[in-house]
């Protein structure tokens, strides 16, 4: 066992939940190590290459790294496979730097769940520990300092701010966007631009957006997305208090007779096992690794792994609920100076609608209930999986001359425009992480298990809004659009396993994400959350890093 050089702090992970301590502790003059599983990529790195995701370089192999899923079946059995669908990035910045940038606030009842809306039966539901106006001023400095670009608007669910706008202008938008504004507005509605994590002027050494149309699933080439590692560790590390160590699988926190931990193990790129010391240790790993992380690491005080003495630890994990839908715009049904319009690639079709955050409708539902946010957007290019996505038809596989045609068709005829539908999975006994007993890693650590249940619950408010989704698309114009509701669990919007609280007994975590029974661990990726909302989460995710790091700051 080799030792590291000792820090005042150990961040272990470098996405939305780790980048903002390193970030804090350094430039308040810290001695912070980020250990990160993952190489550095910077924006030359990067490609737009249509086949190019971040599955095939910036994700882990299932050989090596893997979960064992868990799903329901119709039959009311579960299905079992091993997955390499939860790696968000391997990589510094994790995730971040695959996101689309969507970046909504919760709102104030997001924190209020349980007494807005009352029990649901089967669900875990709970309020958090902390209210909106407590992480309202980091809204706002995240906004700033990782580089939000928008436009407020008036609408009925508005949330307060303290600022009367973003700090950047909003990207540039598509020529088409006044049609989507002009429907809804008919349709007594109230669209409003979408906040991008997205930079529209350059900013602290980042360019700004290029429109290239290459956004989620690929790193950014400008810098202008709001990757933890081009916004946040990159400024970190010209610190010179700040240091990332890459190619570190931690896969041990050791704790001492009172329950702190006082050292974490990981093992470099050429297998070997290394120890670093530190006054106060931050794991975010991303939602089911932290668990998992916490699983294996029993000591003398915390005999079931740290922060499970009551086996809370990877209970309540959840994904985003909700669906996806489309509306095909045929370019003949529009005027010449429209078709062209349709036609551009490039600027972003930045619309979102949250009418029904909270729906109010009694013939669906039997009172008030927490809704969700649908988001207008533009698929990637990527022509190759848009062609092969031709090849069925009424589940017919179509092939040769009457392929080429659609596909033909497809590319010189139409504009395929898209929502991503947003609402809250509620945490349910069925959704949770454990340590599989036969499945392990190259590193010889017992994988996640990973139990994904939903709620039907979830299923019923996700069809209302993609309902809703296929009105708006119609009323636009669309020859054709539909939608569908998500049952499986999302690859990259896992939540919950750790979740914070007041009581020990039910929470794996204080208010201030500290784990209960320590004093110096703390977990701040998105497992803290008790419901993800009904919105994408790394905003809250990146916001709560940031007030988590000024308690810390206060208690070195």
């Amino acid at each position: 066992m080799n030792s590291a050089v000792d820090s005042d702090v150990c961040v272990i992970g470098s996405g939305a939940g780790g980048a903002p301590i390193a970030h804090t502790l350094a430039e308040a003059g810290h001695s912070v190590v980020v250990l990160e599983k993952g190489r550095w990529f910077k924006e030359d790195d990067f490609s737009k290459d249509t086949q190019l995701f971040r599955k095939r370089v910036f994700r882990s192999r299932v050989k090596d790294e893997r979960h064992v899923l868990l799903e329901p079946e119709e039959n009311g059995g579960w299905s079992e496979n091993t997955t390499g669908r939860f790696w968000g990035g391997n990589i510094v910045g994790g995730a971040t730097n695959f996101m689309s940038g969507y970046f909504h606030r919760l709102k104030p009842e997001d924190f209020r769940l349980l007494s807005e809306f009352g029990p649901i039966e089967g669900a875990n539901i709970a309020d958090w520990p902390i209210s909106y106006a407590d992480l309202e001023p980091y809204y706002t400095k995240v906004e700033q300092l990782v580089g939000v670009s928008g436009k407020v608007v008036q609408h009925p669910n508005l949330e307060p701010r303290s600022t009367p706008d973003f700090p950047f202008p909003p990207t540039a938008e598509h020529p088409i966007a006044h049609r989507f504004d002009e429907t809804c507005k008919n349709m007594g509605l109230h669209p409003l631009p979408m906040a991008r994590g997205i930079l529209s002027e350059p900013y602290n050494g980042r360019r700004s957006c290029e429109y290239s149309g290459f956004c989620g699933s690929y790193g950014c080439t400008s810098g202008a997305k709001a990757s933890s590692r081009a916004s946040l560790l990159d400024q970190s590390v010209t610190t010179g208090n700040c240091d990332v160590i890459t190619s570190a699988k931690v896969y041990r926190l050791n704790s001492d007779s009172k329950g702190n931990v006082v050292s974490a193990d990981y093992y470099d790129e050429k297998g070997n096992s290394i120890r670093v010391h530190a006054k106060i240790f931050i794991v975010a790993c991303y939602a089911i690794e932290s668990a998992r992380l916490l699983l294996c690491s029993p000591g003398q005080k915390h005999t079931k792994g740290l922060g499970n003495d009551f086996d809370t630890v990877g209970k309540n994990l959840h994904c985003s609920a909700g669906g996806t839908g489309h509306g095909v715009f045929e370019y003949g049904d529009f005027s010449e100076v429209e078709a062209r319009q349709l036609k551009i690639r490039g600027p972003f079709f930045n619309r979102a609608l949250q009418d029904w955050y909270v729906i109010n409708d009694k013939r669906r539902f039997a009172g008030r209930t927490k809704g969700g946010t649908l988001d207008f957007v533009f698929d990637p290019p990527s022509p190759m999986s848009e062609a092969n996505s031709q090849k069925w038809e009424d589940r017919e596989l179509v092939w040769g001359t009457p392929l080429k045609q659609k596909i033909k068709s497809h590319f010189t005829q139409s504009k395929d425009f898209k929502f991503e539908v947003f609402c809250d999975w509620l945490t349910n006994d069925n959704c949770h992480v454990s340590l599989d007993t036969e499945e392990k890693d190259k590193w010889n650590t017992p994988v996640a298990r990973v139990k994904a249940g939903f709620h039907p619950h979830d299923v019923k408010v996700g069809q209302y809004l993609v309902d809703k989704g296929v009105e708006v698309m119609k009323s636009m114009g669309a020859d054709k659009a539909w939608g569908n509701v998500w049952t499986a669990p999302t690859s990259n919007l896992v939540a919950g396993g750790c979740r914070f609280g007041d009581d020990s007994k039910t929470s794996v975590l204080d208010a201030d994400c500290r784990v209960h029974g320590t004093e110096n661990l703390f977990v701040t990726d998105g497992s803290f959350m008790p419901n993800g909302g009904s919105v994408t989460p790394t905003l809250t995710i990146y916001a709560n890093a940031f007030r988590v790091a000024d308690k810390i700051k206060h208690q070195i």
